[in-house]
Formats: structure tokens, sequence, C-alpha cells
């Protein structure tokens, strides 16, 4: 009996303790809370904020914190080159619109989901091989982007009219159509490059003289560096199905480029670029190389007025060229 009386005292004393700590514990708890609230609120009078529901605050916390990192701020890549969660890159649509012309070599981000920007133009081109002249026009040059699902998908859509005199046959008409994807998959980390790739293709549904008859499929592969603040460099490496003029076979042309670009203002940019095709597997179709430079002016944020102009490099290649367009974007 008085052992039993002994182990009762103390499991009384020992429950005493416990409570004892325990309503020490709440007292500094409630009162951490109380210090984080305006005017020394008292916890309970704010629905969220007691410490009884620290638990569940916890949880909410985690979830914005994965909101602010993921939902609130999607990666704007589909890769990135480090390991973790601190995604970068991608469109940002604080600054100035980003676009694929006037230069050969097209831009490595893509325009944002929800975004649609067009593109168009003119081009003018001339051509003498020594037998006849040759004048060329390219008019719209439109380009649907549309950013969907995700930050780093783009569809695009394109749609072309050309005419060509070579002073005995003169011709007209739409140009096949031209449908592809542009995936952002990485951005530029150190001399690691800001890339993107564009699964693309044409479609057989232009005038007569300018269509290929069939679909050609193919793929572009962008890469580009920010050098500093004012000036960034970019390429592109990309091959295509194409059919040979004369002969009527099919063969891949493959196509290289490197571009060098310059902030010249906030509003005026400048680029200076070489590219190239070169046919493989053709019966008559040639290599043909370019120097092309130009200047860019934003009318606003979203709207972008551009001009260019370019000299062929070799026999194969037209003798010069010039252009204009516009790009605006729909927010």
């Amino acid at each position: 009996m008085t052992t039993r009386k002994t182990c009762s005292v103390g499991f009384v004393q020992t429950q005493s303790l416990i409570a004892a700590v325990i309503t020490l514990l709440s007292s500094i708890r409630t009162q951490l809370c109380a210090d984080d609230l305006p005017n020394g609120e008292f916890p309970s009078n704010r629905r969220g904020t007691s410490c009884e529901n620290s638990a569940q605050d916890e949880k909410v916390g985690e979830e914005r914190r994965w909101h602010e990192t993921f939902a609130d701020n999607p990666r704007g890549t589909l890769f990135q080159w480090s390991y973790g969660t601190s995604f970068s890159g991608g469109p940002d649509l604080e600054e100035p619109l980003v676009t694929d012309r006037p230069d050969f070599t097209e831009a490595s981000v893509t325009v944002g989901r929800g975004v649609l920007q067009i593109e168009t133009g003119y081009t003018y081109s001339f051509d003498d091989n020594g037998v006849s002249e040759s004048i060329s026009h390219s008019y719209p040059e439109t380009l649907f982007r549309y950013g969907f699902l995700t930050e780093w998908l783009e569809f695009r859509i394109g749609q072309n009219f050309a005419s060509q005199d070579d002073g005995a046959i003169s011709n007209s008409g739409a140009e096949d159509l031209y449908v592809g994807l542009k995936l952002a998959l990485t951005p530029q980390e150190g001399l690691l490059p800001e890339m993107a790739i564009i699964p693309q293709m044409t479609v057989p549904n232009g005038d007569s003289f300018f269509t290929a008859d069939q679909v050609l499929p193919g793929a572009n592969w962008l890469y580009s560096w920010d050098l500093n603040d004012f000036v960034s460099t970019a390429g592109s490496t990309q091959f295509n199905s194409s059919v040979d003029d004369v002969s009527g076979d099919d063969y891949t042309e493959w196509a290289q480029s490197w571009t060098v670009g310059y902030s010249l203002s906030d509003k005026v940019g400048a680029y200076a670029e070489w590219f190239a095709f070169f046919p493989h597997s053709a019966e008559t179709a040639r290599p043909q190389h370019y120097g092309n430079g130009g200047f860019t002016y934003l009318i606003s944020d979203n709207v972008q007025w551009d001009i260019r102009v370019g000299v062929g490099l070799n026999d194969a290649a037209n003798d010069y060229f010039v252009g204009t367009g516009l790009s605006i974007r729909v927010q």
C-alpha cells in the first residue's frame, strides 16, 4: 500500500510538472506570435495567426512557397543547366518585345503563355547571273507566334506571298504555309547559352509556281549569349527538306548563321550577321552565303520597326536585298 501511494503521489507530481512546462511554453509561443502582430494584437483575435494553428500555418507557408517558386513564377525554359528550383530565363513581359526578325537568326526565347506576337515585313531582292536579271518581292512575311500551355512553348504559323520576274517570265502567288513549335530549352548561365529548338515544316498550299507539292519537315536549333548590357551574340543551325528546282528531287538543305546585336540606346538596336545555305545531295542547288545588317526601333515596348540590307557573298547567292518590317505584341 505504501508503495502504491508513493507512486500515485509521484505520478501526480509529474503530471503537474508537465502541465506547468506546457503552460510556460504556450505562454512563450503566444508572446512570440503577438510580437509579430501590429500594435501587440493578441493572436487569438486574428484567424490563422494563433499559435494553436501553427501546424496549419506551416503547411500553408509551404504551399505558398511552392506557388511562389512554381505556380506564381512558372519556369521560362523546359530545362536548366544547374540543379535546383531556381529557374530563370524565358520571356519577360515587363521588357520590350523580342522578335525573330529582321535577322535570319531567330530568337532563342518564346513570347510567353497567352501572348500573341505578329511579325510582318517586305523584302526586295535583285540578282544578275550574267545571263539575265531577276527581281523578287516578298510580302507580307507574316508570322503569328502564340504562347500556350506554358511559358516555354510557342505555336508558330506563317504565310507569305512572292513575285519573281526574270525579264522573260513573271510569276506571283502564295508560298507554302509554314507551321512550327518553338520550345525554349535552357536559360543562359555564364558561358552556357540560352537555347531553343523549333520543329517546323511547310504545308503544300501555295501557288503552282511556288509550292513544293509535299510536306517539307525540318528543325532549327537556336543558341545565344548576352555578353553585357549592350552586346549579344547568337547563332542557329538548321536542316530542312527541300526540292531541287530543276530535277524535282528531294534533298536536305542545311543552314548556318551567326549574328552580333548591339543596343545603341533604349529604343535603337543594330545587328551584323552572316548566314548560309548548304544543299546536301542536290543535283543543281549550290551553297549560298550572305552578309547582312540592320537596325530596329522601338515605337513602344510592344511595337518594333526594323530595316535591313544584305549582299550575296558568292556567285550562287542573290546580289543584294533590302527589307523592312513591323512587329506587334498583344498581351
